[in-house]
């Protein structure tokens, strides 16, 4: 039966950026709620200090939770070889970080879509690049794991592999014991794309999950596509909802699923309204999973 991990989305700023909350705050918050485990950020300020990666994973431990996962953000379709070469090693490092922090799982991701990058350019560093980790990440049993992606964060450009066709491409390429797909059915609608008919092309290849449920606090999704090249981070008209509340139809996303024998890790993005639609959303996907790994 599927697990459930939560992600600070609501508090990447506070964590990542300004220091106003420690990473010890975030897990005594998180575990209070119905969850397994916590999904990590590469980019959480406290991890640059190698010393704290075994003090959070007894930290949450003690709390009888486990860190499955990690999100982290590898820029692989940089033309200059060097570039590429300094991601790697990073993604080495978040190897790293993951396996001390005692999960399994760690995001890779295609890079962005910068002005002038060509489909087959960035398909061919982006899967060469996954695939000079994916050794390394094997020696300590962590599998790597590619979400159809949006933006991260931090990132000027969109997601290189954003389209269906580009992701699919991608995946078809890279063949690992250690490689899988983290589905995020949100982020297909944000490429204009059926979401249902992505995880039917890949539910095969899915080990994770990202839980969320976008919608568009105004304008259209052609509006958010006119803004978001160029601008650091996500666009300000773009929100993540409470899960079940949104467009996505999670009925038929776990029906696919079971159907396909899944029974990874699900991490839920949300909580962006407060600690109590976090909440909401943690017993909707509980219900769910009873529903569907339960008959």
């Amino acid at each position: 039966m599927p697990k459930l991990a939560v992600f600070p989305k609501a508090f990447m700023s506070q964590l990542c950026r300004d220091g106003t909350m420690t990473v010890s705050e975030w897990i005594e918050i998180a575990v209070q709620l119905d969850i397994d485990g916590l999904e990590w950020y590469a980019g959480f300020l406290e991890m640059e200090d190698r010393s704290n990666w075994s003090r959070f994973r007894r930290q949450v431990e003690a709390h009888g939770k486990t860190i499955p996962m990690m999100c982290c953000s590898p820029d692989f379709t940089h033309r200059d070889p060097d570039f590429r070469a300094k991601e790697i090693q990073k993604q080495k490092q978040w190897i790293d970080m993951i396996h001390a922090l005692g999960g399994s799982y760690c995001r890779v991701l295609s890079g962005q879509r910068r002005p002038g990058l060509s489909i087959e350019e960035g398909l061919i560093f982006a899967a060469e690049s996954i695939r000079a980790c994916l050794p390394y990440a094997a020696e300590r049993d962590i599998t790597l794991i590619l979400e159809n992606h949006y933006k991260d964060d931090f990132w000027e450009y969109p997601e290189f592999a954003q389209q269906m066709d580009v992701f699919c491409r991608l995946v078809d390429q890279i063949h690992h014991p250690n490689f899988g797909v983290n589905y995020d059915p949100s982020n297909a609608y944000l490429a204009g794309d059926d979401p249902l008919e992505l995880l039917g092309r890949v539910s095969d290849r899915v080990v994770t999950m990202h839980a969320s449920d976008r919608q568009l606090t105004e304008g259209t999704l052609e509006d958010l596509r006119r803004e978001e090249a160029g601008a650091r981070g996500y666009a300000r008209r773009l929100s993540h909802g409470e899960i079940g509340q949104g467009l996505n139809d999670y009925d038929a996303i776990f029906r696919e699923l079971k159907s396909a024998g899944f029974d990874g890790w699900i991490s839920i993005e949300d909580g962006v309204d407060g600690m109590e639609q976090l909440r909401r959303s943690v017993t909707f996907l509980r219900d769910k999973i009873s529903q569907y790994w339960s008959c």
